[in-house]
């Protein structure tokens, strides 16, 4: 009976295996009926017949529950085993793309060499395309006039930010490079103290592009891309999406903050995201303000906290600029975090909510976007010296 306990106490904690658990069920009613038995034939032993009878049943009871009681043992140990095994099959990558971390947790038994090559050669194929800061990557080529054909990454892109455009009423805008630029946030040698707005705005605007075939179409010339508001989540999905393909059924994909997991993590339960608390000086990743819980799906976090620049004059300049005033966004929103089934979504609605401005404006966004895509918001706002949250209802 102790051993029949220890059994089904270790299986309280996973039900899942229902074959087991069904043989365990099996083994402690045979063996309530042989505790039955014995207590029949030990206080009504002047039956003679009829204990006989019953010494013949203890005895096939016997037998019964011994079986079982292997059987569920060598089953348990199995599955214990295998527990195990997967635990160590898990591996973990430290790696780095795009110009910051990159860390990957999986299970499998591909080497750690050929997991690591992977990454760099999609860092590398990402670079070449849409890499603002590479003069020879075609992104940077477009953006000079000297090509207007598309790649399958720019063109996704360019097809999925239209999306966020639309949504946000023109808040949200990968046509912004000029102001990047001028802020330096793109190419910092070209910053300036105090830069031409006016003239800047004149060739900005996603209206001022168009795809014709495999072609970008400008209006003007002088427009230009930035697709950092969304690169960096898009690159995590060619990295999710080539697990996928190797058969690769847990793993979670960490590339600079944005996220993208699938299955379990070694304890067997869903991958726990920390979101940061959003003050200045937050350099160090430490301070948590809230733990998720996530699966088949990805998370991305956005915020004016960490990405920011002092001018000479003193003046505090945010990386998120309003492609309309081309002046970084006015509002009291702190970070906004996003979770969507690819990171690519999660990436650019974390960065098109920051660029909403109106509090209000955003909280109406981020709940239409919960009821017509799933997507979950967790927004901290500053109020006065702390801040307040608003969320979805499971993030709450």
């Amino acid at each position: 009976m102790t051993h029949i306990s220890i059994l089904i106490t270790i299986f309280q904690i996973n039900k899942n295996n229902i074959f087991i658990w069904q043989k365990l069920q099996i083994l402690r009613f045979f063996t309530s009926l042989y505790t039955f038995c014995r207590k029949i034939v030990e206080n009504y032993k002047f039956f003679t017949n009829f204990v006989g009878q019953l010494y013949i049943l203890d005895i096939m009871l016997k037998r019964i529950i011994t079986s079982l009681l292997m059987s569920a043992m060598l089953s348990v140990a199995t599955l214990l085993c295998s527990c195990q095994s997967s635990v160590s099959r898990y591996k973990t990558i430290d790696s780095f793309a795009l110009g910051t971390f990159v860390q990957m947790t999986c299970l499998t038994d591909t080497p750690t060499a050929e997991l690591t090559r992977i990454i760099a050669e999609i860092d590398q194929e990402a670079k070449a395309s849409m890499s603002i800061f590479d003069e020879s990557s075609l992104i940077s080529r477009i953006n000079r006039n000297e090509t207007d054909s598309l790649d399958r990454h720019i063109r996704f892109n360019i097809e999925l930010s239209a999306k966020y455009h639309e949504l946000s009423n023109g808040a949200y805008d990968v046509t912004v490079k000029p102001l990047t630029s001028a802020w330096g946030f793109a190419e910092k040698s070209n910053a300036t103290e105090n830069p031409n707005i006016d003239s800047l705005l004149e060739f900005v605007g996603f209206d001022k592009i168009a795809i014709a075939g495999d072609r970008l179409v400008k209006s003007d010339s002088r427009t230009q891309l930035d697709f950092n508001s969304i690169a960096k989540g898009y690159v995590v999905d060619l990295v999710a999406e080539r697990l996928d393909e190797m058969g690769i059924e847990s793993y979670m994909v960490n590339i600079g903050g944005e996220i993208r997991c699938k299955g379990s993590n070694p304890r067997g339960n869903d991958w726990t995201i920390g979101i940061e608390t959003p003050y200045e000086g937050n350099f160090e990743q430490e301070s948590i303000e809230k733990i998720i819980a996530i699966s088949d799906s990805a998370v991305a976090t956005s915020g004016n906290y960490r990405r920011f620049h002092i001018t000479e004059s003193g003046d505090k300049v945010a990386h998120t600029i309003n492609p309309k005033t081309g002046y970084s966004v006015i509002s009291n929103l702190l970070s906004a975090t996003v979770i969507a089934p690819t990171c690519a979504e999660a990436d650019a609605a974390a960065t098109m909510f920051m660029a909403m401005g109106s509090e209000s404006e955003t909280l109406e966004l981020a709940k239409y976007c919960e009821r017509e895509y799933g997507w979950r918001y967790y927004l901290i706002y500053a109020e006065g010296e702390g801040y307040h949250i608003e969320a979805s209802q499971s993030l709450k």
